[in-house]
């Protein structure tokens, strides 16, 4: 939002050219003050009476004189920038606020608009907030419904995918989706640019191993191959993960092994079950068993 292009408007239509203009001024002027302030409850109480005045004034006929046509327009443009700018103003309040209150202006910018770009940037910050109020059981349920206006939102789209691990088919879709939105993500404003690598990178990661494991479930053990081993090196500390991304390594070059009749491929199967093997987890008894057999398939091979 520029303020100052906003605030040139607010002179521009102030004038006696358009008298019945003085509630949006005062709605928008108000409510920048507050904003100014951070006072979040009076920001809170302000947009929402800045949104209503604004949707009225934009809601009037235009009028049939034509000379007051021009000033009508101008009038409906304005009431749409202070629409625009009580999202702001919640949206701006609520990064700075404790955590319940972001909770609280970031819902409530919600329920003005759902479609708001703000929130586009938001999702992050309101899960957090979440998190920090103990309402973290909340955040599938808003990521769902918030993933219609924003299917693009790496943020929602690794909330649905880590949210659908046990149904592995649709967590591995949200997971391609979120490999594709990563490529597309532009690092936000304020936002250092290792903390931005950071994220990016968990976010990779998580997504090329649930996509990997969707994949191997699905027997499409190439694009499994590849996914997995991207992941692989990312999933150190991670013990469980990195047990089951073995694992279906394993399964998968011993596929791909026998498929293509390569005896290195099924021997290097046998490695990575046995290294699942090692680590303890569901998975360390059948990589066990698993690397015998696949050991024995190599030794018949040429």
């Amino acid at each position: 939002m520029n303020l100052c292009t906003l605030g040139c408007a607010v002179l521009f239509i102030a004038s006696p050219l358009v008298a019945v203009a003085d509630d949006l001024e005062d709605a928008f002027t108000s409510l920048k003050e507050a904003e100014s302030k951070k006072d979040a409850a009076l920001v809170k109480k302000l947009a929402a009476e800045a949104c209503a005045v604004a949707r009225q004034a934009a809601s009037q006929p235009a009028p049939p004189d034509a000379a007051l046509k021009e000033a009508w327009t101008k009038r409906i443009a304005f009431a749409r920038d202070v629409e625009l700018y009580s999202e702001y103003a919640l949206f701006a309040t609520a990064l700075q606020a404790p955590a319940a209150t972001t909770v609280d202006l970031l819902s409530t910018l919600e329920h003005q608009n759902p479609k708001s770009k703000y929130l586009n940037d938001a999702y992050a910050a309101y899960f957090q907030a979440l998190i920090q109020t103990g309402a973290a059981a909340k955040i599938p349920a808003i990521a769902e419904k918030a993933i219609a206006h924003f299917p693009e939102n790496v943020d929602l789209l690794l909330v649905l995918t880590e949210a659908s691990r046990q149904q592995i088919a649709r967590a591995g879709a949200y997971a391609e989706r979120l490999l594709v939105a990563l490529g597309k993500s532009k690092k936000p404003e304020g936002v250092s640019q290792a903390d931005w690598d950071r994220r990016q990178g968990a976010a990779r990661t998580r997504a090329l191993f649930l996509a990997g494991i969707s994949h191997s479930e699905k027997k499409e053990w190439f694009q499994a191959d590849k996914d997995l081993r991207a992941a692989l090196p990312y999933l150190k500390g991670d013990e469980q993960s990195l047990a089951a991304a073995l694992f279906h390594l394993g399964l998968v070059n011993y596929q791909i092994g026998r498929l293509t009749l390569n005896k290195s491929r099924v021997l290097e199967a046998a490695r990575f079950s046995d290294q699942a093997a090692q680590i303890k987890s569901p998975f360390a008894e059948q990589a066990w068993r698993n690397g015998g057999v696949m050991r024995a398939e190599a030794a018949k091979m040429r």
